[in-house]
């Protein structure tokens, strides 16, 4: 599992950069059109909604599963979160409460 949470991790960083970066090279860094079209309509709404209650769940199980496992620097984990996203920062808590487990 160690090999494919790695995996999931650098597709969590890349894609959504890619994605990111394309937004910013045609708008450039338009905070209002961006809230714009992450809220334009129902189903996008519908995603930044799950992505936002998934996003506290991680929060909770982060802080509830470093505790236990004694992973220290859990703060690093949210802040990746609110710097890259959750579908890079999961994957390697994910692949760094393996390789704790493994010990």
């Amino acid at each position: 599992m160690k090999s494919f949470y790695l995996v999931l991790t650098i597709i969590g960083l890349v894609l959504p950069y890619f994605f990111f970066l394309s937004f910013v090279a045609e708008s450039g860094l338009n905070g209002g059109l961006l809230l714009r079209e992450l809220f334009g309509t129902k189903i996008s709404t519908s995603f930044v909604t799950d992505l936002l209650i998934s996003g506290l769940v991680f929060l909770g199980y982060v802080r509830a599963e470093a505790t236990r496992l004694r992973i220290p620097y859990w703060g690093l984990y949210v802040l990746a979160m609110l710097i890259i996203g959750l579908s890079f920062a999961f994957p390697l808590f994910l692949y760094v409460r393996e390789t704790r487990m493994q010990r």
